[in-house]
């Protein structure tokens, strides 16, 4: 089969590799019939995060059941999946508590397992990380795009916005104007958010923001930002989404919080922690810093729901098509920021 294999910075190859085959009686083989390049995969594409030569690539798997181990239980061949971009039980202790971004036996694509960006994909834990879609739904492109996203960017962006509090009436700040800031704006919307001021350098991002329910916003940097944050809100908002994971990104999230206010991170932190956090400014705030990796799974269901009810539309954060020849494109134009994100159908 082709996957899109790692080759070294700014090297993405798609190559002949093994078919995958079911290797405990708990996996699954999904046929991927949409996946996506992630802006965290620019990171070892740019050189700035180790990745081993050779590694597959990709996390967010789309597809229809082909094949299951003796032991799945609620999937079977030809149900169409979604999958999080971490593998889980559903049994852990984490898992339980709707952490299976930290449970017990899984992990993430394209490290215990095969990368999520080829034709087929090994799915371990099968019961815990699949879920299905609803048959009604399956030849319904229009709602299969919107539904993707909850792989990853949505359940990310809406992972946020529940770790920044955001609640009905509520104003939120939106940091970064990539796909899961994007989807911030979405997320800070559905749960009732009347201000959302999102926060980025792009005008066409930011447009898109607008159509996503941004009320004002704000294109600035540095300081110039943070001054009109601070004047929009009248000293800063309780309710702060860092969607970027940047050290400059970190420190204005915290000097745009509100004192008494939450910061929901969601940003994969680089260069956080070697150019150190405003310890300061979070205890002289009286700031609440929460978030982390996305445990998108424990939110599928109902951001499904409202996908399927029509009250929520993230793939308007695509905004280019390639087929599986086309990803080495498809990482280029993203990192040359020609592309928010890249949508892939395996022909």
């Amino acid at each position: 089969m082709l996957a899109s294999v790692f080759h070294g910075a700014g090297d993405i190859r798609i190559d002949q590799v093994p078919d995958p085959k079911i290797e405990a009686p708990t996996d699954a083989i999904v046929r991927i019939t949409r996946t996506a390049i992630c802006g965290s995969d620019l990171w070892f594409y740019r050189g700035q995060q180790d990745y081993a030569p050779g590694s597959r690539t990709g996390h967010e798997p789309m597809g229809v059941v082909e094949e299951v181990g003796a032991e799945v239980r609620h999937v079977r061949p030809g149900d169409l999946v979604l999958a999080p971009f971490a593998i889980s039980d559903g049994s852990c202790e984490f898992c339980q508590h709707g952490i299976q971004t930290s449970c017990s036996h899984g992990g993430f694509w394209a490290g215990i397992t095969d990368g999520a960006q080829g034709q087929y994909v090994r799915a371990p834990l099968a019961d815990g990380t699949l879920v299905r879609v609803p048959e009604h739904v399956h030849e319904n492109d229009r709602l299969l795009d919107a539904l993707f996203p909850l792989t990853d960017v949505m359940g990310t962006g809406h992972h946020a916005a529940v770790c920044a509090g955001v609640v009905p009436g509520s104003t939120a700040v939106v940091i970064g104007d990539g796909a899961v800031g994007l989807c911030g704006v979405l997320a800070a919307r559905r749960l009732g958010a009347e201000r959302i001021i999102a926060v980025g350098h792009h005008a066409d991002r930011l447009e898109k923001a607008r159509a996503f329910g941004a009320t004002d916003i704000v294109s600035s940097r540095g300081d110039a930002a943070i001054g009109e944050i601070q004047a929009l809100t009248r000293g800063g908002a309780r309710h702060v989404l860092e969607c970027v994971g940047a050290h400059s990104s970190m420190a204005t999230a915290i000097r745009v919080a509100r004192p008494g206010g939450t910061i929901g991170y969601v940003g994969v932190p680089h260069g956080v922690a070697e150019e150190g956090l405003d310890i300061m400014g979070l205890f002289f705030g009286n700031l609440t810093l929460r978030g982390g990796p996305a445990p998108v799974r424990a939110y599928m269901r109902e951001l499904m729901d409202d996908v399927l009810e029509g009250t929520l539309d993230p793939s308007p954060v695509f905004d280019m098509r390639v087929d599986i020849e086309g990803i080495p494109d498809g990482y280029a134009a993203m990192n040359e920021r020609k592309a928010l994100k890249v949508l892939v159908q395996p022909r």
